[in-house]
């Protein structure tokens, strides 16, 4: 099984490929990727307690700060940015940072 493209590295090996639907945000410190994939949807639909893309869709417009934290580490995921996400508690992540990525990632998949 391969992994999802935006999980693989830039032809460049650094920074985001639009084309694949990534986003790049600075983010702990450091440029990060984020991609909206069907893992990361399945994972926010799991973590946001709610089925289908129009229950989350609605259920995005207020989020908490949890869940904000939670929707940006399946993003970082799906960017393939594993160590970030699983350490994103203890992270210096800025509030308007994360929104902003979380946003610009959702707008890339457009």
């Amino acid at each position: 099984m391969h992994a999802h493209p935006c999980a693989q590295p830039s032809p460049t090996g650094r920074g985001s490929n639009a084309a694949r639907g990534e986003v790049t945000a600075e983010l702990a410190g450091a440029p990060r990727r984020l991609c909206l994939t069907l893992g990361a949807l399945a994972e926010m639909e799991g973590a946001l307690r709610v089925e289908g893309i129009e229950a989350l869709a609605a259920r995005m417009r207020a989020l908490s700060a949890g869940d904000l934290m939670a929707v940006l580490a399946a993003l970082l995921r799906g960017g393939g940015e594993h160590e970030l996400a699983e350490g994103l508690s203890a992270a210096r992540v800025d509030a308007r940072a994360a929104a902003e990525a979380v946003a610009a990632a959702f707008a890339a998949a457009v």
